[in-house]
């Protein structure tokens, strides 16, 4: 399609899915689709998760990198992860659709599962061994970080491709509010139960066997995923792709600034609809609200042609682009304390394997919990909330308050928790500290403290009950209020801020080692707990910036979606 059969298209309506969803048939579309479209995000999140778990020791152990040097590398490699489904996304609702996307980077994803793989297993591909605690430890040769990097790059163009393009995929499957709803807790559902076992069965692979065989079972683990979603090929109601909204949005811009000082029609009549009946009676008018882009939906002499149709793409707009433009204009605030949330739990997320890894992580005589092993007390602690919420709680709600909860009341008690557990982990880091300190342990390099890991997750469960909280009242609030042709990119826009949430954290990790003496390669001789105060405080300030925004927030399409929810349940 080009630009300017793009600008011209009708913009697809809510009317517009639906008759096109109708097209499916009777045999397409709802639950039976969620085995293959869960399983494949099953399969990729386990691969996935079983590297991301454990990269920190793996880059550690096997590459000779510096710890702190290595939680940096890590956030880098989630900030890709988290920003590449954004252009996913963008792909899907521009070009080729959801299904074809994920096929392709799920392909993509086994190759570099693949390539991981094989840089575990040839001993050529990694530095010499290297025994802890040693300073003359050999780094890996530029070519061996190579082959790393190519391969890790390879899985984050596979989870770029499907991560949150599964989450549309199956939303589109359905045509109800309630089973929607349903729908984005029994994906997270699953996708941290896929994490979970990422997180336990491969590090413990990892830790005891050998890297080879875990990062082979996620490899197989990529290729069944890959055979998961072909298979259910023919049960997709398959939602085709419009040609570049974003062309759209752009449009609005460039018009309503060459059209800026054309007077202001005073009724609807002088605004530019379309050529959709649906349209018109949906956005009579442009609303009040940021009224500059109103411009660009003035009609002027010589805008349309003879036959209806539009002489100058750039130049004149639909009401209903115009609101759509506004819609991601009011929303940004919101999705902008988000960042800010994720900040804290992917700075948490790295230390907690430090954490981990300087304390008594014995769980029997004969059996020691991999560091890598504890992020999984959040990821069970979210998988266990989900379907107590979804089931118990929420309906609770509902028969409590005479309305379902809404996207951003879940978000704000997401905040919340996020605040106590980043205050959990200072005090038991600064009692890990008195241990260390009071045993002379700092003057040791590697030494461990002799204090249980296990007080570490208190913490890591209310992280992971404020991301079962969070999360999914994102994914649906943006679901709902995005432009209906946004919608693959409404649901990447919580990868979009994961992503600039870890390349922050990078930055303000960074920033700390500069300023400050709380983060040493080794931290019995930093003050870690004063990097989570710190958190704990940025937390609570950016909760009562999330206040504000909620306050003046005006819902566009959730309310009514939360009125049908409500009167279901």
């Amino acid at each position: 399609m080009s630009c300017r059969e793009s600008l011209q298209a009708p913009i697809p309506t809510d009317e517009d899915r639906a008759q096109e969803e109708l097209k499916c048939g009777p045999k397409h579309g709802g639950w039976i689709t969620f085995p293959f479209i869960a399983g494949n995000m099953m399969g990729q999140g386990l691969a996935w998760n079983g590297v991301n778990s454990n990269l920190i020791v793996y880059l550690i152990q096997q590459f000779n990198v510096k710890s702190i040097d290595a939680t940096q590398v890590a956030n880098i490699v989630n900030g890709c992860t988290n920003l590449a489904p954004i252009a996913g996304a963008i792909i899907a609702d521009s070009y080729f659709g959801c299904f074809s996307v994920i096929t392709v980077a799920t392909a993509v994803s086994m190759l570099g599962m693949l390539l991981l793989t094989l840089s575990a297993t040839i001993r050529s591909l990694q530095p010499p061994a290297c025994q802890p605690g040693s300073n003359a430890c050999k780094s890996a040769s530029s070519g061996q970080f190579a082959v790393l990097y190519a391969a890790l790059a390879l899985l984050a163009v596979g989870v770029g491709g499907t991560r949150f393009n599964s989450t549309t995929m199956g939303a589109n499957q359905f045509h109800k509010a309630k089973d929607q709803n349903s729908y984005f807790n029994w994906f997270f559902f699953t996708m941290y139960v896929a994490f979970i076992t990422g997180s336990t069965l491969i590090v413990y692979i990892d830790d005891n066997v050998s890297w080879g065989w875990g990062y082979g079972v996620c490899l197989a683990a990529n290729a069944i995923s890959l055979a998961l979603i072909l298979i259910g090929k023919r049960y997709y109601c398959k939602v085709e792709a419009k040609g570049s909204p974003f062309t759209r949005l752009l449009c609005v811009v460039l018009a309503a600034v060459g059209k800026r000082k054309v007077a202001t029609p005073s009724g609807g009549e002088g605004y530019y609809h379309g050529n959709t009946q649906s349209a018109k009676t949906e956005y009579p008018q442009p609303t009040s609200s940021f009224s500059f882009f109103n411009h660009a939906a003035i009609k002027v002499e010589g805008d349309i042609d003879e036959t209806g149709a539009v002489s100058k793409p750039w130049r004149l707009c639909t009401v209903e682009q115009v609101e759509d433009l506004k819609t991601l204009i009011r929303i940004f605030p919101i999705w902008s304390t988000s960042i800010f949330l994720s900040t804290p739990i992917a700075i948490q997320t790295n230390l907690t394997v430090l954490q981990a890894l300087s304390m008594d992580r014995q769980l029997s005589p004969h059996f020691k919990v991999p560091a890598g092993t504890f992020i999984t007390f959040s990821l069970l602690a979210a998988a266990i909330a989900l379907p107590i919420l979804d089931r118990f709680l929420y309906p609770s709600w509902q028969r409590l308050a005479s309305h379902y909860p809404t996207p951003l009341q879940r978000v704000g008690l997401g905040h919340v928790l996020t605040i106590i557990a980043m205050t959990g982990f200072a005090v038991v880091e600064s009692r890990r500290l008195n241990i260390v300190r009071s045993h002379h342990l700092e003057d040791v390099p590697g030494s461990v403290a002799h204090m249980s890991a296990f007080w570490l997750v208190p913490s890591l469960i209310l992280v992971g009950v404020g991301e079962s909280l969070h999360f999914p009242g994102q994914v649906e609030m943006y679901y709902q209020e995005f432009p209906v042709a946004l919608r693959n990119t409404a649901s990447a826009m919580v990868a979009l801020l994961v992503g600039v949430g870890y390349y922050l954290s990078s930055a303000i990790t960074d920033l700390v080692q500069r300023l400050t003496a709380w983060l040493p390669n080794d931290i019995n001789n930093g003050r870690l707990d004063n990097v989570y105060w710190m958190l704990a405080v940025l937390g609570a300030f950016n909760f009562v910036y999330f206040l504000l925004c909620a306050r003046i927030y005006k819902y566009q399409n959730a309310t009514k979606e939360e009125t049908e929810l409500s009167s279901s349940v």
